[in-house]
């Protein structure tokens, strides 16, 4: 991507942000985000913020957009860095290109940020009861929070469908032992990364962490397609 100087201000046009400015945006969703991230997403060539000619990265309201999407695939579909450029130059040419598993994402959508929901409003939303979301709380499968987001709502809509089968909060509390092993699998591989404590290194184990989680979710994803075919008649 190429970069861009930024210009003057003309009458009626958005003002374009400073790096504390994009931070200030983004933190409340993403606190991990930092000047340093900003700067390897765009070493990474996901971002092309402009430049005033004093050399500082200014931001227009796109590139705060393009910012959440590129950190909401990381954070919440653990996508690798190079699986979400690929994505954009696909959508930036005006393709409607699929993520892995098959997931298309299309126009403004992709960019809109995440829901936020009150307690009732989560249990309206998934059509659950107040009793099953606080197993699902108790049962460490959602955080305890005031206010949950659209991951929280996916795992309670899938804990109704999952109880219309007999399947309760209850019987998932190994899912989030089995978590802390992974966890702890991708810790121990980021011991080299980790043991640089330049920002630049932090942000490379951040996006390491991410390629690793994705990885495991497809050989776990493999081992149930496989395990499922013994259920076949």
């Amino acid at each position: 991507m190429g970069r861009a100087t930024a210009q003057a201000k003309t009458p009626g046009a958005a003002p374009l942000l400073s790096i504390g400015q994009v931070l200030a945006r983004l933190t409340s969703d993403f606190p991990d985000l930092t000047p340093s991230k900003l700067r390897f997403l765009e070493e990474r060539d996901l971002i092309a913020p402009a430049r005033t000619e004093s050399g500082y990265r200014k931001f227009s309201s796109a590139d705060v957009e393009r910012l959440r999407f590129i950190l909401t695939m990381q954070r919440d579909h653990y996508l690798p860095l190079k699986v979400i450029r690929e994505y954009l130059v696909e959508l930036d040419a005006g393709r409607e290109p699929e993520l892995p598993g098959g997931t298309t994402l299309s126009g403004p959508s992709i960019l809109s940020t995440e829901r936020k929901f009150k307690r009732d409003e989560l249990v309206r939303e998934a059509g659950a009861t107040t009793q099953l979301l606080g197993d699902a709380v108790s049962s460490s499968l959602i955080a305890a929070s005031d206010v949950y987001g659209d991951d929280a709502l996916s795992v309670l809509t899938s804990l109704v469908e999952l109880q219309k089968s007999g399947i309760e909060p209850r019987h998932l509390r190994g899912f989030r032992a089995a978590a802390e092993r992974e966890l702890g699998l991708i810790e121990s591989a980021l011991i080299p990364v980790a043991r640089r404590k330049d920002a630049s290194s932090r942000a490379k184990a951040g996006e390491l962490a991410r390629e690793i989680a994705g990885q495991l979710e497809i050989v776990r994803s493999s081992l149930i397609r496989s395990a499922l075919t013994r259920l076949d008649p």
